[in-house]
């Protein structure tokens, strides 16, 4: 590894380790959320552009490093911004934040990774290198796994960075519209477990198996002629 990439792991590892030295997770709750709404918007009214710049860079840090609190972003981005903008800037921030976790994870973390994740992440590589677009926008649409694996897995593969951009930046929408939506109406909100219903999360399940459709159609066919 050269300097440059060295120094970019140094960074990372040193962000990572103030976060959790100074418990900066604590200011990542919905009771603070609720605590500082009034706060927040009071400095967006007098400060637009810095509001949204600061909000969209710690949420692609956070992303980026893979670090707690993505849900409490998202409900903030619908108490400051609403639910249209709010999504809107959410969305761009996460989805530049998981490109950027999946090129570290290409060229800089690969052995990591393997050696930590590689059996869980056998399978979803699998599908990944195989199915390409259709099977990422099914991780994205339906939550069955975090995230971040969903980054580190999709750097280990050969999957094109376009594909990779793209299909998480759609994929994101519904599930990041359901959070930043409910975060417009933060003070009806008692509890993060509240906002992803069954019914929500069913709805997610459904839009991934339309995602699913080519893949299964192929699948079929592939059968079909082997037959």
């Amino acid at each position: 590894m050269n300097v440059k990439k060295s120094a970019l792991v140094l960074t990372g590892v040193v962000v990572i380790t103030l976060f959790f030295y100074f418990d900066l997770q604590r200011f990542l709750t919905l009771t603070a959320l609720k605590a500082n709404r009034q706060t927040l918007l009071d400095y967006y009214a007098a400060h637009k552009l810095i509001m949204v710049a600061g909000f969209m860079a710690i949420y692609i840090i956070q992303t980026a490093l893979s670090l707690p609190g993505a849900a409490i972003l998202s409900l903030a981005a619908g108490a400051i911004f609403g639910s249209i903008m709010g999504t809107v800037y959410a969305n761009i921030a996460a989805t530049i934040g998981a490109t950027l976790a999946f090129l570290v994870t290409r060229y800089l973390l690969r052995d990591v990774v393997l050696n930590k994740f590689g059996g869980k992440l056998e399978g979803m590589n699998r599908e990944l290198e195989e199915r390409g677009f259709s099977y990422l926008l099914f991780l994205r649409l339906v939550p069955l796994f975090p995230f971040f694996l969903i980054n580190l897995a999709a750097g280990l593969t050969r999957l094109p960075l376009r594909t990779f951009f793209f299909g998480t930046m759609l994929g994101i929408i519904p599930g990041g519209f359901v959070y930043v939506n409910a975060g417009a109406s933060l003070a009806t909100i008692d509890s993060l477990s509240g906002i992803a219903s069954p019914r929500v999360l069913g709805s997610f399940a459904l839009l991934g198996l339309f995602a699913l459709v080519p893949v299964l159609y192929n699948r079929f066919k592939a059968r079909k002629q082997s037959v």
